[in-house]
């Protein structure tokens, strides 16, 4: 602990570090092969599942593929590092940090350092970046809670960027057996993927979500196995479970297809559902994959696509088109705000919601403001402190459907409120211009105001509802890609993503995070990998030097398109979240858009060059 940071890092300097050396698990493929997989402490039905007979269908099965697949560990490389604050008055401790789920902080603060929730504090207003990367609390944020209270100051910790790949979390590698099995008219009689990652804990990567739910088939297996590796703890990293789960799935899709002699297309509206493929009396809120699918099909022109791979050429470049279907769940959860209306006729929500990029005090604000009927430059939101009511918090696509839910239901006590100060009885209140209607008679809402502020606070809550409605985001990802006939290089020439996600509350927003998701799908197709020091057991390239990930020259134009949908189920707005929706799938239509350019098949991400040079097709003179 130091006055200045250039004290710290020559303090740090003058330590010297004795290590004893004994033996660690660095290899997941070696867990693997021997298969050491770890038990739960406690018992967890989402590792297995299981329906008819997989077995016998898919060895009965006229036309199968059994391949394995690959995805190494991620980072989340967020530009805003960790770094916190902190600062104690007497026994109660505050944190200035960024955290994504703020209550969730205040709970692991408290369960880390032996102390009462009520005594922690966590202000985190804005985020630099996230991705599942501050989800929760991290070194940082202990580290200058502890040094605070030792030293009697504020303390500041800030790590480097060379310091987070191996000192926080990041997205575990996978290894992925996927099995399919279909008949000669192409509908699939038996599914499997069987998935394994590792993790210190016990955490899995969750990659057989999407097998789970994307398409039909009578006999289903699927099975998660987690090794015990002595690295960084593994954890979310954007749409944990689908993002590298369908970087497998949807490349088995397309090579079933091909096996079929299907359009790839063709072949998964053919084995679209409607139903829970495991719960069949279990239907999904909305699910318009196949429009999803049908209307990205048109705009992007795939029936110019060359069903022969590697014959459409442009000067040096092989051309191929490629595509893939896209899941994210979109589940809603408990969420709370407080809306209060001063005497001048500002308003102010506020909610220990957070923003990290995504657009949360836009939609907030917009709810507020529609909801009483007032203009968007009369609201005032305020986010990420834990003084406020506890809101959703910003992580698995649930942020913007729920914390608009939580702000609905605090304007709905506050215009009862309103309403009984103007006299109005009833429901049938109209809000709109600055002012309140109602059987006939019409006053401003300054009015009910006039001798103070007016103040509501209200949580939306859901009961079953997630039990009764499977409840998922759909999208299609069409990418055409140029791969160097002498050099490998490959080059996105163009992107398109179509959407089906309830009602969009801000499209410039939405664009925004769809547009983000695809960029990220891009970087974990063609470049990024942590790669492991399998010696002694750390990630090599742990800055944005080694860990490449796209910058704008790699990204071309990309168009989203949102079907016009609402979603009754998912809340009184009637939207879902779209933020991890965006990458879910993109990497696997990359990787099929390269072999419909090459006729290669990479089955081991990220496809780099390296993977190509030797099978490239012989250039013609």
């Amino acid at each position: 602990v130091a006055e200045t940071f250039e004290q710290a890092r020559a303090a740090a300097g003058l330590v010297t570090v004795r290590y004893v050396s004994t033996h660690g698990s660095f290899d997941l493929a070696a867990e693997r092969a021997r298969g050491a997989a770890k038990q739960p402490v406690k018992p967890n039905p989402d590792l297995a599942s299981g329906i008819g007979d997989f077995d016998a269908a898919f060895a009965a099965a006229p036309v199968k593929l059994d391949e394995t697949y690959t995805t190494p560990d991620q980072s989340h490389a967020m530009i805003e590092p960790h770094a916190t604050i902190a600062a104690w008055q007497g026994d109660r401790l505050t944190l200035w940090t960024a955290n994504q789920l703020v209550a969730w902080g205040v709970r692991d603060m408290a369960s880390t350092l032996g102390m009462p929730k009520e005594n922690v504090r966590i202000v985190s207003p804005h985020i630099g970046g996230g991705f599942g990367g501050k989800g929760g609390i991290m070194a940082d944020a202990v580290m200058a809670a502890l040094a605070a209270k030792q030293v009697g100051r504020p303390v500041k910790v800030a790590l480097q960027r060379s310091l987070i790949a191996n000192n926080t979390t990041h997205r575990a590698a996978t290894i992925q057996r996927i099995r399919i099995g279909a008949g000669r008219d192409g509908r699939i009689t038996a599914i499997g993927h069987d998935s394994w990652s590792g993790n210190l804990g016990d955490k899995p990567e969750g990659a057989t979500a999407p097998t789970r739910l994307l398409y039909t088939g009578a006999n289903r297996m699927t099975k998660l196995s987690v090794a015990h590796l002595d690295l960084p703890e593994a954890h979310d990293m954007r749409a944990p479970g689908e993002a590298p789960g369908m970087m497998a799935l949807e490349v088995a899709m397309d090579e079933m297809a091909e096996k079929l002699g299907l359009d790839p297309v063709e072949f998964r509206i053919l084995n679209d559902t409607q139903v829970d493929p495991e719960s069949p009396d279990v239907p999904f809120s909305t699910r318009r994959l196949v429009e999803c699918l049908r209307l990205g099909a048109e705009r992007f022109g795939w029936n110019k696509r060359s069903t022969r791979p590697g014959a459409r050429r442009d000067g040096r470049w092989l051309v191929g088109i490629g595509m893939a279907a896209g899941i994210r769940g979109a589940p809603v959860v408990k969420s709370a705000a407080r809306v209060r209306i001063e005497s001048g006729g500002a308003v102010i929500v506020e909610t220990d919601m957070t923003d990290l990029g995504t657009g949360t005090y836009t939609i907030l604000a917009q709810t507020a403001a529609e909801m009483l009927g007032v203009g968007l430059d009369q609201v005032a939101v305020r986010l990420g402190d834990s003084d406020f009511p506890d809101g959703a918090g910003s992580a698995g696509q649930w942020g913007a459907a729920s914390s608009t839910a939580g702000v609905y239901a605090a304007c709905v006590k506050l215009r009862e409120k309103i309403a009984q100060q103007l006299g109005f009885s009833g429901t049938n209140v109209e809000f709109t211009g600055g002012r309140v209607r109602a059987d006939g008679s019409s006053r401003l809402l300054l009015d009910a105001v006039a001798k103070g502020a007016l103040s509501a606070e209200d949580t939306m809550e859901y009961g079953d509802l997630d039990q009764r409605f499977a409840q998922q985001t759909f999208a299609s990802h069409y990418v055409e890609v140029g791969v160097d006939a002498v050099t490998g290089e490959i080059c996105i020439r163009r992107m398109l993503a179509v959407c089906a996600a309830g009602r969009i509350i801000n499209p410039l927003a939405a664009r925004s995070q769809i547009i983000g998701g695809m960029t990220m799908g891009a970087g974990a197709a063609l470049m990024e990998h942590l790669v492991v020091d399998k010696r002694t057991g750390f990630f090599v390239n742990h800055d944005l030097a080694g860990y490449e990930v796209p910058v704008h020259a790699d990204i071309p134009h990309q168009d989203v398109i949102f079907l016009d949908e609402v979603d009754p189920t998912a809340g009184p707005l009637k939207a879902k979240g779209i933020g991890e929706l965006g990458i879910s799938g993109v990497p696997a239509a990359i990787a099929n858009a390269v072999y419909n350019a090459t006729g290669i098949r990479v089955r081991d991400y990220p496809i780099t060059l390296d993977k190509l040079l030797d099978r490239l097709p012989d250039i013609e003179s």
